[in-house]
């Protein structure tokens, strides 16, 4: 292995795969680091991997609708075979419940009439014609099965919900990562895995290069932090912590998985489900079974964690999310065991993430993505390639912000939205569809 390379990208999950497959196909000679065995086995093998295009704010519901086609026409983008063959993405549409919380999809509906994205009315005689399995009742405000009252209706139904034709999920979150990797090596990008940096090499006030965990020292004039939950500690031996306003945490989470309710195959003909009233989300998954997560309720404490120092098994938190679910679809059947994924999210104050350079120059993050931005993976490595060449070229990303075009929709994005030092976005939901 050379010691000396264009660009040193820290992380493999399926982001920093895309970057290195970008960066490869710019010219530049890339190395990927990762502290694990694989590319994708961190928290991109734990995302459940929803394709969705709804956000709360314009740019990021711009953003994530120009995903949606990467994902549709996956094997035009990465444009290789893998020997593991490539993901399946499935287009089963997003099904959104109105609520208060939501503001009953008003504006997010005003959102994607802007970036001209499809999307249907339903009544909620509608949404049981869709979804034969689901309770319309009204359950908010979300409760901890705990409580009194949990599992009693609140209304005589929810208003109805939103259906986003364009919105699925990839079955296979790692292979995507594990694809992007082939694609980048075949522009001549090396990965190299159970490869820890410990140190983030400067010398007048540029990135020269990192340190491994065992000894080794490897040049190079570009690097960019895409280390997930371990961003912030990327951070802190970069020197970069105290300039930067929006900082980092990494967030525990649980997702469960259950076999779909008798009689009823969730995985052919269930959908994506955002429900703020019930405070769950769920997805189909592969053998007839749902993914369930939680949309971060209020009356659910969140457990911020030392990335490298977690608990790793599932807690009653587990179960508020089946029974949660069961709510809204009552003949969904409760495991006696448990099973799903304990991971972590790697999350913003304001859950937007961050694709920006830093004050050390060569030093670029693509941050603050692990748990809601697996659908955006494509996009951000195209945006971050264009951000570091310009960048590198001279040009002042804090002054004079870089644009992206994005060509499906026909939307230049302002990649200042994704600043390190912008203010707190108002407009977003502080939550996750993981």
């Amino acid at each position: 292995m050379s010691d000396r390379y264009d660009a040193i990208i820290i992380g493999a999950g399926v982001i920093g795969a895309c970057i290195a497959y970008e960066l490869a196909k710019a010219g530049r000679k890339t190395l990927s680091l990762d502290r694990l065995p694989a590319s994708g086995y961190g928290s991109t093998a734990a995302s459940c991997a929803i394709i969705r295009t709804y956000y709360s704010a314009l740019d990021t519901c711009a953003l994530a609708y120009e995903g949606w086609f990467y994902w549709k026409n996956w094997q035009d983008y990465v444009g290789v075979a893998d020997e593991k063959g490539l993901i399946k993405y499935h287009d089963t549409g997003a099904l959104i419940v109105k609520t208060p919380h939501n503001d009953y999809m008003r504006k997010i509906c005003t959102l994607m009439d802007q970036i001209g994205c499809p999307y249907e009315h339903l009544t909620p005689e509608q949404m049981r014609a869709r979804l034969p399995i689901i309770d319309t009742h009204q359950f908010a405000p979300v409760k901890r099965p705990e409580d009194p009252g949990f599992g009693e209706p609140t209304g005589d139904s929810v208003p109805g919900g939103v259906f986003f034709p364009r919105g699925g999920y990839v079955s296979d979150p790692q292979l995507a990562a594990h694809n992007a990797q082939r694609a980048a090596e075949a522009h001549g990008a090396t990965f190299k895995f159970n490869a820890e940096v410990v140190d983030i090499r400067k010398s007048n006030g540029r990135v020269i290069g990192v340190t491994l965990k065992d000894g080794t020292e490897i040049d190079a004039p570009v690097v960019v932090n895409v280390a997930g939950p371990h961003s912030s500690k990327v951070n802190e031996m970069a020197g970069i912590l105290g300039e930067m306003k929006m900082t980092t945490r990494a967030l525990r989470h649980e997702v469960a998985h259950v076999p779909s309710p008798a009689d009823f195959n969730y995985e052919n003909d269930g959908v994506v489900l955002s429900d703020s009233d019930a405070g769950i989300y769920c997805r189909p998954e592969l053998g007839n079974h749902i993914l369930i997560g939680s949309e971060d309720p209020k009356c659910d404490t969140q457990e911020w964690v030392d990335p490298d120092n977690f608990n790793e098994d599932f807690t009653e938190q587990w179960n508020a999310q089946v029974l949660r679910l069961a709510q809204r679809f009552p003949a969904l059947g409760i495991p006696r065991k448990t099973k799903g994924v304990v991971a972590l999210y790697d999350v913003t104050k304001d859950w937007v993430p961050i694709y920006d350079k830093s004050s050390l120059g060569g030093y670029y993050l693509a941050i603050g993505t692990s748990g809601n931005q697996f659908k955006n993976a494509p996009v951000a490595g195209r945006m971050m390639e264009k951000l570091i060449r310009e960048c590198e070229a001279g040009r002042d990303h804090d002054k004079d912000p870089v644009h992206f075009h994005l060509e499906n929709i026909d939307y230049d994005l302002s990649m200042g939205t994704f600043s390190r030092n912008r203010e707190v976005s108002k407009d977003s939901s502080f939550t996750v569809l993981g």
